[in-house]
């Protein structure tokens, strides 16, 4: 496989939150690109994770780049406690969000890199007309809301449909505009060469990272055969 330029996002869901800060510390010697977290509040998702006082709490022990994912109801009723809470990127879900394109607005507004997420059923052209706004398009590789699950081989294609987009959107500007693609779900040696074939170029890892035994040596050995 060719090896294309990828960055990793790790997710901490699955992880002991009793010894999360140790837990981030080997996070950090991997030297990561993201820190990934999932924010669940148990009506749009059936789970609960995290809310920004806890977002916030993290932001004072690192200095990673934080990528926070709104599985949410409304999240344009919340975009603010997590703006304030350290986030650097903010993805909402364009199923979630009927008038996506304010939302995406209030999240470049307040200086931030803005995220559009996307489950297995739902069709790229939910997002087609609000390509400017966006720095990442996430694709979901699994249903959301719980880790550990088996990724969906049929998002391949979509992945493929999503990077031909991008590039289309790009050529009909007349400019390049980075967009990146991010897949979350069932990501581990096995299907990261898949996905970044088909193009994507940022990886969530949660449970193989959590369930190593090692996060250090298992992130390094990903960026090593990967990135």
């Amino acid at each position: 496989m060719r090896k294309n330029k990828v960055k990793i996002s790790v997710s901490i869901t699955d992880f002991d939150f009793f010894d999360l800060s140790k837990q981030l510390i080997q996070i950090e010697k991997a030297e990561i690109d993201m820190l990934h977290l999932d924010i669940m509040d148990g009506n749009y998702v059936p789970n609960i994770s995290i809310g920004p006082h806890v977002v916030k709490s993290i932001r004072r022990k690192s200095k990673l780049f934080f990528d926070v994912h709104l599985m949410v109801k409304k999240p344009e009723t919340m975009l603010v406690p997590f703006i304030d809470s350290g986030a650097d990127l903010i993805t909402v879900h364009a199923e979630t969000s009927p008038h996506l394109h304010r939302t995406l607005s209030e999240i470049k507004k307040a200086g931030l890199k803005a995220g559009i997420a996307l489950n297995p059923s739902t069709p790229l052209s939910y997002i087609e007309n609000v390509l400017d706004l966006s720095d990442l398009i996430l694709l979901m590789t699994v249903n959301p809301g719980f880790g550990g699950q088996k990724f969906i081989p049929s998002m391949l294609n979509k992945i493929r449909k999503l990077k031909s987009m991008i590039d289309n959107h790009a050529q009909a500007q007349d400019k390049y505009k980075a967009i990146e693609i991010q897949v979350d779900g069932g990501i581990n040696e096995e299907t990261a060469p898949l996905v970044l074939g088909a193009g994507a170029s940022v990886l969530v890892m949660g449970s193989a990272v959590s369930n190593s035994g090692d996060i250090h040596g298992y992130i390094s050995k990903i960026k090593k055969n990967f990135t």
